[in-house]
């Protein structure tokens, strides 16, 4: 199957073509891994995302790449893409759109019409997202959560597939805004971009400083996208790998009987039925990348830090003592055991 080849419109995918969508999954990443260097763990958290049908959010300092990156996705996906620069003078219609009044030239009646924001793509880059105000940032509420737009009384759907993939600078403060924690409920993934080691580096080094930049050529459309996150939802989990994604976002929650002491100590609201839901989809999503078709244990484990770092909320004690969600997420991964599996990752 060719990157031009729809899916058939059967219910279920032939084996082959599962086996060419797996092919396109592992392509997609390659391909956009020829030009971002040293930074495996985040591609493949935000390919995880995207075949989860989720919305991701990058933090990092500036200069790791976050921007290069995500539009690296978007070259490499035969989908709609727009960058949206978020600024404190940005208003919701910037996002959604707005309506305009024309006047037609030959009966000289005056009609409104409605020009469609850059929110109507299938991926949509929101360059630094806390640094605008609150009722911009709820702008996109309704659009990551269902996937349409309402202005004006019409409500309007957005094209399919539909990411968000948003952008934040940890460390500068002035002139910002942070995210309210129903609008961080609706990233999938908290995706932590870390400095690269030195010998990726010196790669960057080298492949940045010279005439010639990597060319990417897109090798995936809206269709196998599509297919793809259905075979996401196909993906079977047993029960027992059901209770311990649920047991892990329980542990989260300090009225909780069975949490930790650190959840206990330091933590001011835990994490909801959601997140439950982002575990269990992630795993899917990283069993799938990984050529498996069934979840194991490691794989809710391997997703546990992006789904929760951002949904575990300290309290004063922590941010005091210098405890991080991170170190929270960690001791939740050493107190609650996983099930046993016959199936490493």
């Amino acid at each position: 199957m060719t990157a031009a080849t729809p899916l058939t419109s059967r219910a279920q995918p032939t084996a082959r073509e599962r086996d060419d969508l797996l092919a396109t999954a592992a392509r997609l990443r390659q391909v956009v891994a020829s030009r971002i260097v040293g930074q495996e763990r985040v591609l493949d958290e935000i390919l995880m995302a995207l075949l989860a049908g989720g919305h991701a959010l990058l933090v990092g300092v500036p200069g790791l790449a976050k921007t290069l990156m995500i539009k690296s996705v978007s070259e490499a996906m035969h989908l709609g893409f727009r960058r949206i620069q978020f600024t404190p003078d940005l208003v919701p219609s910037d996002i959604t759109g707005t309506e305009v009044m024309e006047e037609d030239p030959g009966t000289h009646a005056r009609l409104f019409r409605f020009v469609q924001g850059p929110v109507f793509a299938n991926i949509v880059l929101a360059d630094e997202i806390n640094r605008a105000p609150p009722r911009t940032q709820a702008a996109l509420l309704e659009a990551m959560q269902e996937h349409r737009v309402t202005v004006a009384g019409e409500t309007m759907a957005l094209p399919e597939p539909f990411f968000v993939l948003a952008t934040q600078n940890p460390i500068e403060q002035e002139g910002t805004y942070p995210l309210p924690e129903a609008q961080l409920d609706r990233f999938l993934f908290d995706i932590r971009v870390a400095y690269p080691d030195e010998r990726a580096e010196v790669e960057i080094l080298r492949n940045t400083t010279g005439r010639t930049e990597t060319a990417i050529e897109p090798v995936i459309d809206a269709a196998q996208t599509v297919a793809l996150q259905q075979m996401v939802r196909d993906v079977p989990v047993a029960d027992v790998v059901l209770q311990y994604a649920a047991r892990l976002v329980r542990a989260t929650r300090p009225d909780d009987a069975s949490v930790p002491e650190s959840v206990k100590r330091y933590v001011r609201w835990g994490a909801g039925p959601r997140a439950g839901q982002a575990l269990v989809l992630g795993a899917k999503a990283h069993a799938l990348l990984a050529g498996r078709h069934a979840v194991t244990p490691d794989d809710v484990r391997r997703v546990a830090h992006p789904v929760l770092r951002h949904r575990v909320l300290p309290n004063f004690a922590a941010e005091a003592e210098g405890i991080s969600a991170e170190r929270i997420v960690d001791d939740l991964l050493a107190h609650v055991a996983p099930p046993k599996s016959d199936i490493r990752i």
